[in-house]
């Protein structure tokens, strides 16, 4: 592993430090995890147990030293829960910090002023990347959502249609039926006078 880090482990990074998070992070590294860098603490006095930070393609890992070197602490944090990253010179080296969506602030000093830069380009560009992809995909769902828009306008247009045309057409045939009913055999066969007299003589009849 210490080989596919050689290209990332370029500025003075404790060798005796990278060796033992390396050793660990065989353990740590999720499949298809992509190292990004790695940064050692360089503290002014006593450097024995330096802290490091280590940036992958998926998330930021904290390694402390514990009980005197002999074991390793591990806390990570996903990009995803990362609001931004920060670097901060000081005097005796630089801080690389960041804080997350539940404001808390993690901090890592004592830092070499090109490892704090480079872990804060590297951490930049991976949120950069999770914005673009996050868009990307509010896009794509917007343009999803508009189309089944149209579809559902466009055969809520045709039903609409559909009705207007079934409507003319009873109202047509509503219209129809009196002119249906007067080229009837049977309508106004006899005239309105011979009518007239069938119903006196019926009344007389009845007299």
């Amino acid at each position: 592993m210490i080989d596919n880090l050689k290209k990332i482990l370029n500025e003075d990074q404790d060798p005796k430090a990278i060796e033992k998070i390396t050793e660990k992070l065989l353990d740590l590294l999720m499949k298809n995890e992509e190292v990004g860098y790695i940064g050692v603490q360089k503290k002014p006095a006593l450097n024995v147990f330096p802290d490091s930070v280590v940036l992958t393609d998926k998330r930021v890992i904290i390694c402390k030293p514990k009980n005197l070197g002999l074991s390793m602490g591990f806390t990570d944090y996903d990009w995803e829960t990362i609001v931004a990253p920060m670097v901060k010179e000081n005097l005796l080296g630089s801080e690389f910090s960041f804080v997350t969506k539940t404001d808390a602030t993690i901090t890592i000093d004592y830092l070499p002023k090109n490892q704090a830069k480079k872990l804060y380009t590297f951490a930049k560009e991976q949120l950069e990347l999770r914005k673009n992809l996050l868009t990307k995909a509010i896009d794509n769902l917007a343009e999803s959502v508009q189309a089944e828009v149209i579809v559902e306008k466009s055969n809520f247009l045709e039903e609409a249609e559909l009705i207007k045309v079934e409507e003319v057409k009873e109202f047509s045939d509503f219209l129809d039926e009196p002119r249906k009913l007067m080229e009837s055999s049977n309508f106004m066969t006899e005239s309105p006078e011979i009518i007239f007299d069938k119903e006196e003589k019926e009344i007389e009849n009845k007299k």
